[in-house]
């Protein structure tokens, strides 16, 4: 389990599948900036395949520890990965990406060992832009129509931190829960 001033980060279970739904598989906003599988209703969601996962993390609300968004690591080899984080709409805005990529991205270190950590986001997504950045990330290249996604070839823009750059003085916003 992670934890920082507002959020706690620690593995999907059975009782999130509503939350999981509302925020993420249903949330038509979140699908335009985040590759999820859109589900019509909690009915037909499957949510089976997000239990049990070891690269899947919810991101919940320290206060109430409802689960508003997930994040996640993928493509790991040679002390790389990428990362990739969704928020439920309704609580875009509030600096919660900031805070839970920040916190993951120092475990990536900490506890998995990497020496580096990427993400990607559909160019144009400035919000997303700006998480990466408040987390010391900084542009590393960009794939035109990298991605075929919703019927659209998707240019993605990638952004790198190294565990140097991250634990380096007044690097992003990175601080000590």
């Amino acid at each position: 389990m992670m934890e920082t001033e507002r959020l706690i980060i620690d593995p999907i279970r059975e009782t999130d599948r509503e939350d999981y739904f509302y925020c993420i598989s249903h949330d038509k906003k979140v699908l335009e900036t985040f590759i999820c599988t859109y589900a019509e209703s909690l009915g037909e969601f499957d949510f089976s395949r997000y239990l049990g996962r070891d690269d899947l993390f919810a991101i919940r609300l320290k206060e109430t520890g409802r689960l508003i968004g997930i994040i996640l690591y993928f493509d790991e080899k040679d002390g790389a990965c990428e990362i990739g984080y969704g928020l439920g709409s309704a609580y875009w805005g509030r600096g919660y990406a900031s805070e839970a990529a920040r916190r993951f991205i120092r475990w990536c270190f900490e506890e998995r060992g990497l020496r580096t950590v990427s993400a990607s986001f559909f160019t144009g997504n400035e919000a997303s832009r700006r998480v990466m950045e408040k987390c010391g990330m900084s542009f590393s290249r960009f794939s035109e129509k990298e991605l075929e996604y919703l019927g659209e070839a998707r240019d993605l823009t990638y952004y790198t931190v190294s565990r140097e750059e991250f634990f380096s003085p007044g690097a992003g916003k990175e601080q000590t829960p």
